[in-house]
């Protein structure tokens, strides 16, 4: 080895070293402002291994972040395999309904409630070849199918649908279900699960939209118990789920 090149792999190592140390005096004296300077602390010994440890677990850190990253987008891509074949086998119409587990802080309390394994569900919209789901969460908004699906728990899903859609969800009727939804759009999701308009809670916001824009009279609704105003009507997913007047067209 020349002397130009020990003298630059010295100077590199010596700076780099010295960065890590400076680092390392960074993070500690984040801790420890209130009792020691800077100075004082960039003098102590602890200063590089304190920078070697914090670098390493920031890398280790954003290695999980992308892991995690690139196994959300391969759910999803997956998804969207399963979503063309459904496509294809023209499974999918507009005004389906689809439940899911979500993954939600709320949703363990809804399953507990219910006794159901389906804690979320929406209404399916196909735009220009597109599919999406109308749902409400924080807040009320359009979601591409994929996501919705992958977002929920294992990407389990069942799709149904009103046992007469042919004659009850017409062309006119489905573009009035779209007009009663775009009143409650950009609304926040509501954790008390209280019967009104100022706030919704996703099955709620099915029903509402059902119910004005079709018509239908054969109420879904349970009470959850004690726990909620037995004055207030409350809507389950599972209580939709389980309706006779929904037959399955779905389920992975």
């Amino acid at each position: 080895m020349s002397f130009i090149e020990e003298f630059i792999g010295t100077l590199f190592t010596e700076v780099l070293w010295a960065s890590i140390k400076r680092f390392g005096s960074f993070i500690r004296w984040l801790f420890l402002r209130t009792k020691y300077s800077y100075k004082d602390i960039y003098k102590q010994d602890w200063n590089g291994r304190i920078g070697v440890f914090t670098i390493a677990v920031i890398v280790i850190l954003l290695i999980g972040l992308n892991s995690k990253s690139h196994n959300s987008k391969n759910r999803i891509d997956n998804k969207k395999k399963e979503l063309q074949q459904l496509s294809n086998n023209v499974e999918l119409k507009n005004g389906d309904l689809i439940f899911q587990t979500s993954l939600s802080e709320q949703s363990k309390a809804i399953q507990l409630a219910t006794g159901s394994e389906y804690s979320h569900c929406g209404i399916i919209y196909i735009e220009n070849g597109h599919n999406f789901v109308f749902e409400a969460i924080q807040p009320v908004k359009t979601t591409p199918l994929d996501k919705w699906i992958a977002r929920g728990k294992d990407g389990h899903y069942v799709i149904k649908r009103l046992k007469n859609a042919d004659q009850v969800l017409t062309t006119e009727t489905l573009q009035k279900m779209k007009q009663e939804g775009e009143k409650f759009k950009g609304k926040n999701y509501d954790l008390t699960f209280e019967w009104s308009d100022d706030k919704i809670y996703c099955s709620e916001l099915i029903w509402k939209i059902y119910q004005r824009a079709t018509g239908v009279k054969k109420k879904m609704k349970e009470r959850y118990g004690n726990k909620i105003p037995m004055d207030e009507i409350v809507i389950s997913p599972a209580a939709i789920f389980e309706n006779e007047l929904l037959t399955t067209v779905k389920s992975n």
